[in-house]
């Protein structure tokens, strides 16, 4: 199984990435050799990775970093770097090779305290891997400061160093780093790809996953959650039951307190099994002794943990609001095709009751606003007004229609 097996529905981003991948193994080997680089390479230092949410940016971007750090023994024979078995693809898929860094949005900004060590150590060469590879996975987070800072080490890279960015758009980036990158547009995976993925990498039943890929609309995280977690599963169809239950303002008041309060939980419980583990670990590296006493001089270090934590739980909140608000666009895009009659395939299979009662009780243009209520909750949350107030703004606009 090969890195690139875990590219849902991108066999063209797999065969550009397959070949980059194959003359940067040329231009390692090229040099170890003292031999002159070959001529023409589709290799290059920086690289854009961009798409809808669910399309694998992410995945896209990794699965070439394992690649170009395969040691594979059957590359001196022809092989494609990128076995996906080797020390050199393991470490890296795991997130836990020496010379591959990566850096994620912990809040709603990648800070530049967050890239100042990352930026500093692009310039320098690989320890023991191939290549030094920086892999940005939200850099349309990057606040002018830390694009600055990204933007300085693109135009100037050490010779063995290769940047990773991901974002959904082109236009999310700054136009002097994009201009520096080689573009790469990953689509949304056909659902039926990804639930035949489903079936065969995680043992799912072909009905179940071909439900819940539907469902997600070829979003491969999404879908693969839904089919393994049945908490998921019991959060989205409580979401789905949401446009039933708008009849009165009490009721519309008491939805956007439920949904708010199952983001929060959904973000507590992944604290619970992230901060505790953190906090000990940076302890123990602080030197604490017996009884968890620190050592002088070492509490801002542990007051910036618990920041980085802090801001981490508000992420995880507003994106699990912004899967529920996902689904119910969903919800009403099966409404409105219903209502025009269309025979686009229904994705809320299993809520199709509920859409019949809706598209039965509105018009057209309702569902429309509806629709668009969503989307001006989204745009609300990334503008950071509270969560309560922005869902309860939504509730109410469902209800009016």
């Amino acid at each position: 199984m090969t890195v690139w097996d875990d590219l849902v529905g991108q066999e063209k981003v797999s065969e550009l990435l397959d070949a980059a991948a194959r003359d940067a193994d040329a231009l390692v080997t090229a040099a170890a050799a003292d031999a002159p680089p070959p001529e023409a390479s589709k290799m290059t230092h920086a690289w854009l990775f961009t798409g809808p949410p669910g399309a694998g940016r992410n995945q896209a971007a990794r699965a070439f970093a394992a690649a170009l750090q395969c040691v594979s023994p059957d590359r001196a024979l022809g092989g494609t770097p990128g076995c996906g078995f080797c020390d050199g693809c393991h470490t890296t898929l795991v997130g836990t090779h020496a010379d591959v860094s990566t850096v994620a949005a912990v809040g709603a900004e990648i800070l530049v305290k967050d890239m100042r060590d990352t930026v500093r150590k692009s310039f320098t060469a690989p320890a023991n891997g191939r290549w030094q590879v920086i892999l940005v996975e939200d850099a349309e987070r990057l606040n002018e400061k830390s694009a600055n800072a990204v933007l300085k080490a693109v135009e100037e890279p050490a010779p063995r160093t290769v940047w990773l960015l991901c974002a959904p758009s082109i236009e999310d980036v700054l136009p002097t780093i994009r201009s520096r990158c080689r573009h790469l547009t990953l689509r949304t995976p056909p659902v039926d790809a990804v639930a035949d993925m489903l079936v065969r990498r995680e043992g799912i039943e072909p009905d179940v996953a071909a439900a819940v890929a539907r469902a997600t609309q070829g979003h491969v995280d999404r879908a693969r959650r839904l089919a393994t977690d049945p908490a998921a599963r019991e959060r989205r169809a409580s979401v789905l039951k949401l446009p039933l239950r708008l009849d009165e303002v009490g009721h519309c008041l008491k939805a956007a307190q439920q949904l708010v309060d199952a983001a929060a939980e959904d973000a507590k419980q992944l604290a619970e099994e992230m901060d505790g583990k953190e906090t000990e670990e940076l302890k123990a590296a602080l030197g604490a002794v017996q009884g968890g006493r620190l050592p002088r001089g070492t509490a801002g270090v542990m007051k910036d943990l618990e920041d980085m934590q802090k801001r981490r739980r508000t992420r995880t909140q507003r994106d699990s609001l912004d899967v529920a608000l996902g689904d119910l666009t969903g919800f009403y895009r099966d409404v409105l095709a219903l209502q025009f009659g269309s025979r686009v395939a229904m994705a809320n299979t299993d809520a199709e009751e509920a859409v019949e009662r809706v598209a039965q009780a509105s018009s057209p243009e309702s569902t429309l606003r509806r629709i668009e209520a969503v989307a001006a909750c989204r745009e609300a949350l990334d503008r950071n007004v509270a969560p309560l107030l922005a869902v309860e703004a939504m509730t109410m606009a469902l209800r009016a229609g």
